[in-house]
């Protein structure tokens, strides 16, 4: 009975801590600045006139998160070549992320998005009463700062690759 209580309480928790839902593509991105490994703030605004591919994820040294991180550093010069700037959130400290970087050898820019509020303003948080953490989605922001292409609860294997293939795509329709 303490375990179904539990469960009660925890979906009351989610249910009244709604995030809102990811922006449509087209709208205006919202704005963020968040620390990155490097201790330094990031700005959606440093960025103007850029592609940015700017991707959500829950944690730092899990399976699922490594494999993403790798492949978005495998195709590095790829999205360079599209005038993309690749940028991974989650609500690990900039600290952790340096750490992930390094161990990983990840060359791009991971923020720390540690109260969750850029994660939330792009429908990308999953509230589950106490634990909290950023969902699995991505955005591909036009230098116009508008949402051009938004991918929801992705997969991390081969998102990378698909990431790439769309940005191409917006690129040749533009």
């Amino acid at each position: 009975m303490r375990y179904l209580s539990l469960a009660v309480l925890l979906a009351a928790a989610s249910a009244s801590a709604k995030t809102p839902a990811p922006p449509l593509e087209g709208a205006k991105a919202p704005a963020f600045t968040l620390n990155s490994q490097e201790g330094k703030p990031v700005s959606l605004s440093d960025y103007s006139g850029k592609w940015v591919v700017l991707y959500f994820y829950p944690k730092d040294f899990t399976g699922g998160c490594t494999l993403e991180a790798h492949n978005f550093q495998k195709n590095a010069a790829q999205f360079a070549a599209l005038n993309a700037v690749v940028l991974g959130v989650s609500g690990q400290s900039a600290e952790s992320h340096k750490e992930f970087c390094t161990k990983e050898g990840l060359a791009f820019k991971l923020l720390a998005d540690d109260k969750y509020e850029t994660s939330k303003a792009y429908g990308s948080l999953t509230n589950l009463g106490l634990v909290k953490f950023s969902s699995r989605n991505t955005f591909v922001i036009g230098p116009d700062g508008k949402i051009a292409k938004r991918f929801l609860k992705v997969s991390p294997g081969g998102h990378a690759a698909e990431v790439l293939a769309a940005l191409s795509e917006l690129q040749k329709s533009k």
